[in-house]
């Protein structure tokens, strides 16, 4: 079956998915992104990404082409029209097309509005049981990284480090300080149990899977610390891990090769996961019940 994708609009096979070269998204990342994690065929947390997605827009002037409700079922449409169980959808909105000028085009142009999915395995992947190594890199992005553009490449050089080193993700360091992962949310969980991750401001993004699983910290009645950490507390930390919408909770078992705890998957790491998933099955499950 073909691939298909959105664009403009339209559902269309993925060979015929076509944007003229003068969109803003491509001339200059003038424009925004969201992903969102689908399980059994069910968006995740769906209602958050679409909120931050606004927020993102409203933040560098675009206006939002649809409405939450809008969204949820051009997603769930194009999940379905792909068979997608497991796996992901992206959006992304630019300022759209007008000839290359710096300024922004005349009001009235229309954002460019495109989205697609990736088949992911997320439930039993095998590096939740195994756990992941990271390193650590200098954090080079620009001042907004609350705002989740798609100026990326400061991200793809932290990541592509990473590839080069044989881990599966880089995590940016600011002032002694780790800031966030290339793709993630950063936290340690100290030798006290205490789960600690970086407060929100301008210099990190506010992850979606990161609220979720504080919340169920909280269940579980851990201390939440949100606060800076160095490299050198998450390398003495008793557990270590980071979130996403496609990693959802992963164990890290090491940093810049320095095992983290006794170098596997600790135990309540390896509970935040089973409860957020737990989650998202039961409400995949209630979303097929008539």
């Amino acid at each position: 079956m073909s691939r298909t994708v959105f664009v403009n609009g339209d559902f269309v096979p993925y060979e015929e998915a076509r944007i003229p070269i003068m969109d803003r998204g491509f001339l200059f990342a003038d424009g925004i992104y969201e992903v969102a994690a689908v399980i059994g065929g069910r968006l995740v947390d769906e209602v958050a990404h679409l909120a931050r997605l606004d927020r993102s827009l409203k933040e560098i002037e675009i206006e939002n082409p649809y409405t939450g409700e809008e969204w949820i079922g051009l997603m769930s449409d194009l999940a379905r029209r792909n068979d997608l169980d497991q796996g992901l959808v992206y959006i992304e909105v630019t300022r759209g097309v007008y000839e290359r000028d710096f300024p922004f085009p005349p009001a009235g142009t229309p954002p460019t509005v495109v989205m697609f999915t990736q088949a992911k395995q997320i439930l039993g992947a095998k590096a939740a049981e195994t756990g992941v190594k990271v390193i650590t890199t200098p954090d080079l992005r620009w001042k907004r990284r609350d705002i989740k553009s798609v100026a990326l490449l400061a991200q793809v050089l932290a990541k592509q480090e990473a590839a080069r080193a044989g881990v599966a993700e880089a995590w940016m360091v600011e002032d002694g300080h780790v800031t966030e992962g290339g793709s993630s949310t950063a936290f340690i969980i100290t030798k006290d149990d205490r789960v600690v991750t970086r407060p929100l401001s301008n210099a990190v993004l506010p992850g979606i899977t990161r609220l979720a699983v504080m919340q169920l910290a909280h269940e579980m009645q851990l201390t939440v610390e949100e606060r800076l950490f160095t490299v050198e507390e998450a390398r003495d930390a008793k557990e270590a891990f980071y979130t996403s919408a496609s990693a959802i909770v992963m164990p890290v078992v090491a940093i810049d090769d320095a095992p983290i705890g006794e170098g596997r998957p600790g135990p309540l790491t390896r509970r935040l996961r089973e409860l957020y998933l737990d989650l998202a099955k039961d409400a995949a499950l209630a979303s097929r019940m008539p």
